[in-house]
């Protein structure tokens, strides 16, 4: 309960700063427009800038209909694929928590699976299921399910049960649409207000690189920046993390040397492993990997061997094993 209280608490103060607040400072500074000023402004400067903003919110906009419903259709083929091709594994419950409410009419539960990957190295991997057969109670710590796996580790999903269905959920499919449209909607109807109410017959003249029509699609395309920046760097993960989890092969790296990287997150230092280690064919790598350490973490630093993943077709591609286990 905290964990979405905490998310809903930021998601609403970066809002605030990404939409709202840009106008108030904007509109309080420019309480009074100035048509004198307005005359003396380079209008085609003025049209670069409305241009600029119209792409920006082009990039977000493309951007939230790939997520919220492009995505849904992808996923649906994604699934049919892996039913037809997906690599069949037996996967242990080693912990289920039930988080759905109390009235609730399906159960869901957030499990701890324990399977074989591509490669055939054990893994644990964390899912949230929801169960439309509760009577037969499958989702209990110990109990064993049967997955297919993916073949394609960068897509999701990265694995489904095997007696998955592949369906739509129309209604959500819907409110996504009209999610969409209403942001289209609001965008657009802020350029239609702006220019009603702050041009005086001069055009785009008033637009400027302080406007919100600008300063709002930047924040939202930096916050989207930031957020993966920190995730990285905080988990130690980046856009391979998956593919190493699901197709990797893990081994015990010999620890040469940790040194600090002078960066520090949420006053955190980022500590860089020198790492030597064998792969499956008996070659040996010597890699590096920056990591965030936190106050429980300070005993890896001073371990003589760590755990880590390795792609076969690619030993030099590699993340620790503890890491990998924060990926969902």
């Amino acid at each position: 309960m905290k964990k979405y209280l905490a998310i809903t608490f930021w998601a609403i103060y970066m809002f605030f700063f990404a939409i709202p607040f840009p106008m108030l400072m904007y509109y309080n500074i420019n309480d009074e427009f100035d048509i004198n000023a307005l005359n003396d402004k380079n209008p085609w400067l003025a049209l670069c800038i409305v241009f600029l903003s119209i792409v920006i919110w082009l990039i977000i906009l493309i951007g939230y209909f790939q997520k919220w419903i492009l995505q849904v259709f992808i996923t649906k083929r994604n699934l049919e694929a892996i039913k037809e091709t997906g690599v069949k594994r037996e996967a242990k419950i080693i912990n289920a928590v039930k988080i759905s409410k109390p009235a609730s009419k399906l159960n869901t539960y957030e499990l701890e699976l324990l399977f074989k990957n591509l490669s055939d190295t054990e893994i644990t991997h964390k899912t949230i299921i929801t169960d439309s057969k509760p009577q037969e109670h499958r989702f209990e710590t110990g109990k064993k399910l049967n997955l297919l796996l993916n073949r394609n580790s960068k897509q999701l999903p990265h694995f489904i049960i095997a007696t998955t269905n592949a369906g739509f959920n129309y209604l959500g499919l819907v409110l996504r649409l009209l999610s969409w449209i209403i942001v289209i909607i609001a965008v657009a109807g802020y350029y239609i207000y702006a220019y009603k109410t702050e041009s005086q017959g001069m055009g785009w003249r008033f637009m400027s690189f302080g406007h919100p029509l600008i300063i709002c699609p930047i924040v939202i395309l930096f916050y989207r920046f930031l957020l993966r920046f920190i995730l990285s760097k905080l988990t130690g993960l980046n856009d391979d993390s998956v593919l190493i989890k699901f197709k990797g092969i893990k081994t015990a790296a010999r620890l040469i040397n940790v040194s600090q990287t002078g960066t520090y997150i949420n006053e955190q230092p980022m500590m860089r492993f020198e790492l030597e280690y064998k792969d499956n064919k008996q070659h040996i790598h010597k890699s590096s990997l920056k990591k965030v350490i936190g106050l429980l973490e300070l005993d890896m630093t001073k371990q003589k061997e760590i755990e880590i993943f390795y792609l076969p077709e690619n030993p030099t591609q590699i993340a620790f094993a503890s890491d990998l286990n924060n990926i969902v």
